[in-house]
């Protein structure tokens, strides 16, 4: 039986202001065969948001990244909130890992080591990229989700996810340790191993996220049910099941798991 109370629903109801958030999965293929692998950073445990949990890379968007989104060509067919996600999905990437995605032109390792540089020293990504020759490649980074949680806590982030694919990875990446102090490769199945083993942990939203593209083997695959299905707005609520609490998401938006039990989910 599943019911929901007049209490879950004010939590679920209670819409406060969100500020807009981009995350991207990046997929590398596998040296050792085998399902592609995708990016994850561990939190810095003194974050508020989602301390010392393994994230995929991503962060609020900015003022300057809507600037840099209009006024490139490539996004004139984009949602103006869309284009933006992407440019910061850009960004973010590159300052929290060292690896550039989503770029048109020439990449080497030290013009990426030497990018991120300059923009944690406070350079502009706009400046940055026409310094570089790059320029933003919209169509690369591949709408995948949407979550929006409404409920009480201070920080509510409305986040647009995106996948984008590196081909074989060799890079020399590092974790920017103001805000994380590791990251690593692993396959989405294996890093729900390591969660259910207690090595990793994984709020919420990353387990359902983790749980839908370990479906897929490759960037290709997980790109083409990307495409295919229509992103729905996800927006958990709590609910009773069997007399039991639990942590629940629209049965239509692509995943294969629509809950949790609310004891069992971590929200941040």
């Amino acid at each position: 039986m599943t019911n929901r109370s007049d209490d879950t629903m004010a939590w679920a109801e209670n819409e406060q202001p969100a500020r807009p958030a981009a995350t991207v999965v990046v997929f590398r293929r596998n040296a050792a065969g085998g399902a592609a692998q995708i990016l994850l950073l561990e939190r810095s445990g003194t974050m508020a948001f989602a301390g010392g949990a393994t994230v995929f890379p991503g962060g609020a968007v900015d003022t300057a990244d809507r600037a840099l989104a209009a006024a490139s060509p490539g996004a004139a067919a984009l949602d103006p909130d869309d284009a933006a996600g992407r440019v910061a999905a850009v960004r973010e990437t590159l300052e929290e890992s060292g690896l550039v995605v989503g770029v048109k032109g020439t990449v080497t390792a030290p013009r990426a080591i030497d990018a991120r540089r300059r923009l944690l020293e406070g350079q502009d990504l706009g400046a940055i990229l026409a310094e570089e020759g790059w320029t933003i490649d919209f169509d690369s980074l591949v709408p995948f989700a949407r979550w929006w949680p409404r409920h009480r806590e201070v920080r509510v982030y409305d986040t647009r996810f995106y996948l984008a694919d590196v081909g074989t990875g060799a890079l020399d990446l590092a974790a920017d340790t103001t805000e994380n102090r590791h990251l690593f490769w692993a396959t989405a199945q294996e890093a729900l191993d390591l969660a259910d083993a207690g090595r990793i942990k994984v709020i919420f939203p990353t387990r359902r996220n983790l749980e839908r593209l370990a479906q897929w083997p490759d960037f290709a695959a997980a790109r083409a049910h990307a495409l295919a299905t229509p992103i729905v707005t996800v927006s958990p609520w709590i609910e009773q099941r069997n007399g039991e609490a639990w942590l629940v998401i629209p049965a239509d938006a692509g995943y294969p798991v629509d809950g949790e039990r609310l004891e069992r989910a971590a929200r941040g």
